[in-house]
Parts: structure tokens; sequence; C-alpha cells
């Protein structure tokens, strides 16, 4: 009777298990208390494979994983059934990007110890694609590449337009108190996905107003066009830089999302995906900036509700993995 041989590898920050033919990989989610197995898939090809490990980045009002519910919607089990070695990281869904930066450095840090890895390929969604942008200005030998997923990277009306209303007479005592409910709730989102950082719901609007934005880019210029609407070289201080995003609000017509982002839309003068301009989202090399998705789209959520006949979001990541593997990154 043949016996059947299961091996347990802990490899690249993958717990990697090998029964017979079939293997199966782990993504990791991580947080200020470390990082934990968050999903699994079985390894079918090599196409995702990077040399160096990705780190995904979420954007405002963000979480990682809550209860098996991945902010980053059925992407990392592709990517890591490709070949991928996927970490998804955790900091404050609200507060300015020098605090979530920080924060995020710190995963970085704990990734990299954790795999032996010498670099890491940042991959950042909405707030996410600055607070990348914070990484690779202070660990700037440690990150291979920076994507950006429809980053508001010169600010977006919509933040300008809430902060306008913030400084209106009436402000002052209704600014306090919304932001409270806005923190309270997500520091209760941050407990549930494995966190317990503070928030700062109006740091986090100031960060993305026009202003906010434009003295971030003064202290991280790192792969920023120089034109409003400009393409820039592709790689800055050694770092590979690349963006994409979506032009599109409603997309399906069933997602309940697809409403507010035409509400938020009309704040945007142009083309937008409803939060983020699409010259706002050029970063490095712009892969495309106007695929039919909105801001939510781009991350495969609601829950996977994405325009049928256009190229699914998963499919995005999957082949912007192949191009980082073909860079030798």
């Amino acid at each position: 009777m043949k016996a059947t041989i299961s091996t347990l590898l802990l490899a690249g920050g993958l717990l990697t298990t090998t029964l017979a033919s079939a293997t199966t990989a782990t993504f990791q989610a991580c947080s200020v208390s470390g990082c934990r197995t968050a999903g699994s898939a079985t390894v079918t090809s090599n196409y995702a494979q990077t040399k160096y490990p990705v780190v995904l980045a979420h954007g405002m009002a963000g979480f990682s994983n809550i209860v098996g519910f991945d902010y980053w919607y059925g992407i990392s089990p592709n990517l890591i059934a490709n070949g991928g070695k996927v970490f998804e990281t955790q900091v404050a869904s609200f507060d300015s990007s020098y605090v979530r930066g920080e924060q995020l450095r710190n995963q970085v840090q704990q990734i990299l110890a954790i795999t032996g890895a010498p670099k890491v390929n940042l991959i950042g969604h909405s707030q996410g694609a600055i607070d990348v942008r914070y990484v690779a200005g202070v660990l700037p030998d440690k990150i291979a590449s920076v994507t950006g997923v429809a980053g508001p990277q010169q600010g977006s009306p919509v933040a300008d337009v809430i902060q306008g209303v913030v400084n209106t007479p009436v402000g002052p005592l209704l600014a306090p108190v919304i932001s409270a409910g806005v923190n309270a709730f997500f520091s209760l989102v941050g407990v549930a996905s494995g966190q317990q950082y503070s928030q700062s719901s109006l740091a986090g609007l100031k960060q993305l107003t026009a202003g906010g934005m434009a003295s971030y880019n003064a202290q991280f210029p790192g792969g920023m066009p120089s034109t409003a609407c400009g393409a820039t070289a592709p790689v800055a201080n050694g770092i590979n830089y690349y963006s994409w995003s979506g032009t599109s609000k409603l997309t399906t017509g069933i997602d309940v999302s697809d409403a507010l982002l035409v509400a938020t839309g009309l704040l945007i003068p142009g083309a937008s995906d409803g939060l983020v301009p699409q010259c706002s989202s050029h970063l490095g090399l712009v892969i495309r900036d106007n695929y039919p998705q909105n801001h939510l789209d781009e991350v495969n959520q609601v829950a996977g509700l994405t325009q049928l006949f256009a190229t699914s979001p998963v499919t995005l990541y999957r082949e912007h993995l192949n191009r980082l593997k073909l860079a030798g990154l």
C-alpha cells in the first residue's frame, strides 16, 4: 500500500503543504500584533511568482481580513494560486498617511524578518497608494516596487468639499461629533481585523485634500509626475513605480455602493472612479487610467460585484505580478 507523504515547509512567509502532487499555499494578514494565516489556495502555476514578496496596503476605511472576508476580495487567493507570496497589511482605517505609513513601515519590517527577503513589492489601493510611498521614502533600500491603484496622489475634490464644510461656522460644532462616531465605529472594525490602532478621521480627511497632498508630495516626490496629468520616469531612487485606475461609477446597477460613487463623482470635474480623479491617480508608469471600474471595483468589491463584461480586477492584479516577475522584481 502506497504511503502518503505530507511535508510542511515555511518558506518566504508562506506556509506550503505538499500532499502527493497537490500544493497548497496560504496568504498572511498582518497587523500591529504580527501576521497570521488568512486564507489558502491550491497552487496551479508560477505565473505570479515574483522575486520578492508582495505587500498589499488598504485604503481609507479599510481593513485586512475580518472573519475570512477580505478587503482584497478574491485577489490574494488567486495570486498565491499562481505562485505569489502575499501579505495583507492592516493600518488605522482613518488617519494621515504619515501615521498610517509609519504603521505600514513597521509591518513591512516584520515581513522582511519573517521571510528573510531583502526587499518587498508594495501595492496600495486608494489612501494605501499614498501610504506605500511613505514606506518607499523611509526604507528605499528595502522596496523593489511601488504600485498605486486609484491613489489620490494629488488629492480628491471630495475631500476638499468635506473639508470646506468642516471649515464653515457650524463645522467646529458638527465635525467633532461626526468624527467621534466614525472613529468609534472603525475602532471596532480594527479590533475585528486584529488591530487596535486609534482612529483620526479628520486627519485622514485633511491628508486627501489638494493642499494636504501638495505638502506630502513635496516630502515624498518619488514616482510623481511633474505636471497634473503627465507621465514620469518609471524608476526613482532605484524603485520601480506603477499605477492604474478606473473611470466608471455605475458599473453593475445592483451593487449598492454604485449609487454612492455616482453621487460623490458629481463633486469631481472630469473623469473619475467616483472618488479619485483620473489624473490624480498617476504614479510612475501608468499602466492604464480608464478601466471600466469604480473605486470599490478596483479591489473587487463589494463581494466581487463588478462590471460583467470587463476585465476582472483579479486578473489585473495577477497580470501585474507577472509584470513584476518579468522585470526581475
